[in-house]
């Protein structure tokens, strides 16, 4: 399978790996010659996601765990064992008013899109540091800085992940651990498909592209996040917007 061997020798592990952004992310991976660890939640998409790429010559196998639950990302940790590199892609979005989005919700939102990661690198990174080397990469979201009239929830989890990634990339990069994230804005997934429905074609032309993204696209830039060729890029937050700079019209 692997169009190239840079990651070879590599082991990846990447949340959220059975659709959209998160299946673009471990496929690319793999062909990049990283032996993947996938999770998800769901067991048939995974196994069927592992039995492809197997089958195109890659080394696979899938996790799965709850991400909402504070003890799932420490069971995923455990289970996964010793990675190279972590992609924390996993994610909640549910746009709502700020009136309608309950205490449930909002904690929904911190608990997978911004303590899942925060559990999964205080597990993982310490062993990085240990062996010298080691990449984390976080999807986060344009969110976090262009505000929309909904979706407060998600943009103030999504701020804690650039947050988050700027201390780590102070507390592990000294020991050879790089830390970044890379911010997507809209993208075609089935996600945002369900959410948005009509509405991403509006979300299409508020770019200087004047299109919404493809999950290989922000693969690409997750593999270069992942890969030696940014050695010397740590606690960034990378934008992958299409030159997204105004208030998102949801």
């Amino acid at each position: 399978m692997s169009s190239s061997s840079v990651l070879q020798g590599r082991t990846a592990l990447v949340t959220g790996a059975t659709s959209g952004i998160g299946k673009a992310i471990a496929q690319n991976l793999a062909r990049q010659g990283a032996m993947v660890v996938l999770h998800g939640r769901d067991q048939s998409r995974g196994e069927t996601l592992v039995k492809d790429l197997v089958t195109q010559g890659a080394t696979a196998r899938f996790i799965t765990a709850d991400l909402s639950d504070a003890e799932g990302p420490l069971r995923l940790a455990a289970e996964a064992g010793s990675v190279d590199i972590l992609v924390s892609s996993a994610g909640l979005y549910e746009f709502t008013p700020t009136a309608a989005t309950d205490a449930a919700s909002f904690d929904r939102h911190i608990a997978v899109n911004t303590r899942a990661p925060f559990l999964l690198v205080g597990a993982l990174a310490p062993a990085m540091a240990e062996r010298g080397q080691g990449s984390i990469v976080l999807v986060g979201s344009n969110a976090a800085r262009l505000p929309a009239p909904i979706g407060a929830a998600y943009g103030a989890s999504k701020a804690g992940v650039e947050i988050l990634t700027r201390y780590w990339a102070t507390e592990f990069g000294p020991s050879g651990v790089r830390v970044n994230t890379v911010s997507p804005g809209p993208v075609h997934t089935e996600g945002t498909q369900a959410i948005f429905g009509e509405h991403l074609a509006v979300l299409d032309s508020t770019n200087a592209r004047g299109r919404a993204g493809d999950p290989a696209e922000i693969a690409e830039i997750v593999s270069f996040l992942a890969g030696p060729a940014s050695s010397y890029v740590n606690g960034a937050v990378l934008f992958a917007d299409g030159g997204e700079r105004s208030v998102l019209p949801v």
